[in-house]
């Protein structure tokens, strides 16, 4: 099986799953993207689902780099139309066209309202404005968790970008896509070997997650009980890779040998921005233990 089944970007086997690239400025993140290119990581992924200039940040990044691919996870489709999306696509240069992996994702009814209604619908609508639009399917994936999205996201773009999932899930995901989807998790990290400070950190980081009910939902699936979802060691300890570089490079690899194509590890340290040297440093030793 290769890297990146249908996808035209190759974004390697491991990646990074940073906010801290676009919201600890852009200084910062120029210097860091630049750096996980050095450390040698395929790709670099950032969130944009609480605003509409993602885009923006994604030409910034491109321009500062040479080889990294760029990624979205997610862009909201709430908050971009299809048509600005593919101008904003038709503006790039092949080259740059060839480092860019469109995450999407229909954000959560919470967050949304009233409007946030027929999840698949939505987005199968969307994928097809912006295949309309000019952007082929090889560089759109989908924000997917539950077996309904998996299945459009495998028939309609690239693949999926699940989010807060397990190896389990990883192994799920593959069975219901087939073998030539793209599958990318990510997956959070925490450098922390003392147990009580590194599920703190898990916790603290799923404190607004654990209200949502797209996630909540999938880990229902999983199995997990609502005693768990509260936020309990067990899911905590699901979720969350922590240890040593060891440790959790070998939680990463778990994804890999239950079906995914490329993992993108999320550093957690805190609230975003607060600990970039301790995002930096684990970066650093997870990439040692990894690349």
């Amino acid at each position: 099986m290769s890297a990146t089944p249908k996808s035209a970007v190759s974004l390697g086997r491991f990646g990074v799953w940073s906010a801290e690239l676009r919201w600890a400025g852009p200084e910062v993140g120029v210097a860091s993207v630049r750096e996980l290119e050095t450390l040698g990581f395929g790709a670099a992924w950032t969130p944009g689902g609480v605003d509409d200039r993602v885009l923006d940040d994604i030409d910034g990044l491109l321009s500062a780099t040479k080889t990294i691919a760029l990624a979205t996870g997610i862009l909201n489709v709430w908050k971009h139309k299809p048509e600005d999306v593919g101008l904003w696509w038709k503006t790039q240069t092949p080259e740059r066209q060839g480092r860019v992996m469109l995450g999407l994702g229909v954000s959560h009814a919470p967050l949304i309202g009233d409007a946030y209604a027929r999840p698949l619908e939505l987005m199968r609508g969307y994928v097809q404005q912006l295949r309309d639009a000019g952007l082929p399917r090889e560089n759109l994936c989908v924000a997917a968790l539950g077996p309904k999205m998996l299945e459009l996201c495998a028939e309609t773009t690239a693949g999926a970008h699940p989010y807060l999932v397990t190896p389990e899930h990883t192994e799920l995901a593959r069975k219901i896509m087939g073998p030539d989807a793209l599958l990318a998790p990510e997956q959070g990290v925490i450098l922390e070997t003392d147990p009580a400070k590194a599920r703190e950190l898990g916790r603290q980081t799923l404190t607004n997650y654990l209200r949502l009910p797209n996630y909540l939902n999938n880990w229902r699936r999983l199995g997990y009980s609502e005693e768990d979802l509260q936020g309990s060691d067990r899911l905590v300890d699901a979720l969350f890779a922590w240890g040593d570089a060891a440790t959790i490079a070998k939680r990463v690899r778990a994804h890999i040998d239950a079906g995914a194509d490329h993992v993108c590890i999320q550093a957690i340290r805190g609230p975003i921005g607060t600990d970039m040297p301790g995002v930096q440093a684990t970066w650093r030793e997870v990439a040692s233990a990894l690349l």
